[in-house]
C-alpha cells in the first residue's frame, strides 16, 4: 500500500489576507461586548478554568499573551490546566476541573456519545497531527504488516481513530493487532524502548521523534485527522455566554496573530513542548491549517459522519451508532465564534 501524501494548506498560506479580514472581525460585536463588561465589572462568573495543550497552537498564544486575562480585568480569576491529549482534556471537562478544553473532533465526538455534556464552540485548527510511526530500523513500510502486531495509541483521541480507519482501509480490525492504550509521550517512549511495533502519533511529540530517534511516518492521511475543536460544558455556555464569547474572541485574536507571527508562534510551541525550534517550525507551517474559519458547522459534521460507523464499530460507545448520530446532531454551537468573526 503506497503512502498518502497530499499535504493540507499550510499555516502561512493566505495569512495576509486572513490577518486583514480577522483583524477586523476581533473588533467585531462580542469583543464590544467583552470590553464593555470589562469597564463595569460585571461578568457572570469569577472564575474561569480552561486549559491549554501543545496540540493547540492557538492557546498557547492566548495564554502567553494573557488575552483573557485582559479582557475579563482583575474581577475574573483565569486557572490553566494543561491537557496531554485530547482524552485528558475531555476527563477535565467532566469533572468540572475546565469549563473549556481543547480537543480533536473525534475525541469530542466520542466523549458527547459516552453522555459527557459538551459541545463544540470555536475550531482552532484545521492539523494533520496523527500518523502511523515506526522506528528507524522497523522492516514495516504499510497498514497491512501491521497485522499481528503491538500498536501504542492513545484511546479516545484522534490518533486512536486514526489507527481505527487507517486499520479499515487496510482490510484489517483492531482484532488483528495489540492496542496498547497509553498516553502520547508514553507511546513514543514504548516505540523506542522497542516495547511495541509501531505507535499512532500526535504531534508536536511525533515531529520531535522523526529528528531526535530517527522513527519513520509510513502512513499518512490528512483526511483521517479530524480539526481542532474548542469545547465548553452546556452548563457553562449556559450559564456564562459572556465569558465564552471572551475566550472565543481572544482564539480569534490569537488565530490573525499566528498567522502573521508563524515564526514566533513557533517558538512558543518549542517553549512549551520543549522541542527544537525547527521541529516546532515543522508542525506549525506544514501540519497545522491554523488559517480555517473558526465557526464549527458543516464542514465538521461531515468529517464526524464519516469516522461515526468507524467509532460505532469499535464497541467503545455503549449507545452505538444511534448515541453517536444524537452526539453528531446536538455537538455544535456556533453562536459565539458566528459573533466573534463578524
Amino acid at each position: 500500500m503506497s503512502t498518502i501524501t497530499r499535504r493540507i494548506i499550510p499555516a502561512t498560506a493566505l495569512a495576509g489576507a486572513t490577518a486583514l479580514l480577522l483583524a477586523g472581525c476581533v473588533q467585531g460585536e462580542g469583543a464590544e461586548s467583552a470590553a464593555a463588561n470589562a469597564e463595569g465589572g460585571e461578568w457572570s462568573t469569577s472564575t474561569l478554568s480552561l486549559d491549554w495543550a501543545t496540540y493547540n497552537p492557538l492557546s498557547l498564544v492566548v495564554k502567553d499573551q494573557g488575552l483573557i486575562e485582559e479582557a475579563l480585568g482583575d474581577s475574573v480569576e483565569v486557572n490553566w490546566e494543561q491537557s496531554a491529549g485530547s482524552n485528558k482534556a475531555n476527563e477535565l471537562l467532566r469533572s468540572g476541573s475546565v469549563d473549556i478544553g481543547s480537543t480533536a473532533g473525534s475525541a469530542a465526538l466520542f466523549a458527547r456519545a459516552n453522555g459527557s455534556p459538551i459541545k463544540v464552540i470555536d475550531i482552532y485548527s484545521q492539523p494533520e497531527w496523527s500518523a502511523l510511526v515506526v522506528g528507524p530500523d522497523s522492516d514495516i513500510t504499510d497498514v497491512a504488516q501491521l497485522e499481528g502486531k503491538s500498536v501504542a495509541a492513545t484511546k479516545g483521541t484522534d490518533p486512536y481513530f486514526f489507527l481505527l480507519q487507517a486499520l479499515e482501509e487496510a482490510g484489517l480490525s483492531l482484532d488483528d493487532v495489540e492496542v496498547q492504550n497509553v498516553q502520547h509521550a508514553d507511546g513514543r517512549a514504548l516505540l523506542d524502548g522497542g516495547s511495541v511495533d509501531a505507535w499512532s502519533g500526535l504531534d508536536p511529540i511525533m515531529a520531535a521523534a522523526e529528528v531526535e530517534s530517527g522513527d519513520k511516518l509510513i502512513y499518512r492521511n490528512v483526511d483521517f485527522n479530524t480539526y481542532g475543536f474548542l469545547n465548553a460544558t452546556e452548563e457553562f455556555i449556559t450559564d456564562h455566554p459572556d465569558v465564552a464569547q471572551v475566550v472565543v474572541d481572544a482564539y480569534e485574536e490569537a488565530r490573525v496573530w499566528a498567522l502573521a507571527h508563524p515564526e514566533e508562534a513557533a517558538q512558543l510551541l518549542a517553549d512549551a513542548a520543549s522541542i527544537d525550534l525547527q521541529v516546532a517550525k515543522t508542525v506549525i507551517e506544514e501540519r497545522s491549517n491554523l488559517d480555517v474559519s473558526g465557526v464549527p458547522g458543516d464542514a465538521q459534521v461531515r468529517v464526524l459522519e464519516k469516522i461515526a460507523p468507524i467509532i460505532a464499530e469499535s464497541g467503545d460507545v455503549k449507545g452505538g451508532q444511534e448515541a453517536i448520530d444524537e452526539a453528531i446532531s446536538s455537538i455544535v454551537e456556533d453562536e459565539f465564534a458566528l459573533k466573534a468573526t463578524e
